[in-house]
């Protein structure tokens, strides 16, 4: 029986920490070593930016694995599941997660990634490649000068995630008022925060920056609480 893993980035990665490769060589160890890894990038959040895919192609270059970007605006690949079936890891990229749900779903990626991801294929996903993958989020999607609720994601993770919980400006106090109202508990990273699940539940915390972490959000008798769940700083400490 094979694992069904995602990697939920807060931030960070090759496109918020281009000399900082931490994170995404901890998503490559995932991949077996008896060949290169095969890594697809789904730019569908930000309309499939041609900048976006050309600097994961330069993060991800053949000396370290083979990096294919999957667009659904010019599209190119017929038959979906196999193509995602083919990957190792798919890495979602940052941007509207609304507007990336209403897409996958026209053109059935959503169904071909959940095939994949009981298959053993590892997703993972900065931002709206973060929220993606839970029941719901928190969202700037319908306001770029705020946050709001999204409860509308693909449910292979239960609960709800909340990206760059220190690093924009009204995310923490948002989370924590929805989950005090009754939006669905679940999980917030920093930047440089990544929070690995294997098979629906969280095996580790990994970070990229020193003294980072992630938080486990709930909602008990006497309000909202953070369990802040430290991460494994990746790097050497001097």
């Amino acid at each position: 029986m094979v694992d069904s893993q995602v990697v939920a980035l807060g931030g960070g990665g090759f496109s918020m920490e281009p000399d900082n490769a931490l994170l995404d060589d901890y998503l490559l160890s995932l991949v077996p070593t008896d060949r290169k890894p095969r890594v697809c990038f789904v730019p569908t959040a930000s309309g499939d930016s041609e900048g976006y895919g050309d600097r994961f192609l330069a993060a991800f270059g053949p000396e370290r694995a083979e990096a294919t970007v999957l667009s659904l605006f010019k599209r190119s690949v017929a038959d979906l599941d196999a193509f995602v079936l083919e990957q190792d890891v798919v890495y979602v990229g940052g941007g509207n997660t609304a507007n990336l749900l209403a897409i996958w779903r026209l053109h059935g990626l959503d169904v071909a990634l959940e095939k994949a991801y009981r298959a053993g294929v590892v997703m993972a996903g900065i931002s709206a490649g973060m929220n993606c993958w839970f029941e719901a989020s928190v969202t700037d999607s319908f306001d770029v000068n705020g946050c709001g609720p999204l409860a509308d994601g693909l449910g292979f993770l239960p609960g709800s995630a909340c990206p760059h919980y220190n690093g924009e400006p009204l995310r923490r106090d948002t989370f924590l008022g929805l989950v005090e109202s009754g939006f669905p508990e679940g999980y917030a990273a920093e930047d440089g925060v990544a929070l690995h699940f294997t098979n629906g539940r969280l095996r580790d915390v990994v970070s990229s920056r020193p003294d980072a972490a992630a938080y486990a959000v709930r909602r008990g008798d006497a309000g909202v609480s953070e369990e802040r769940l430290p991460a494994r700083y990746l790097g050497a400490l001097q």
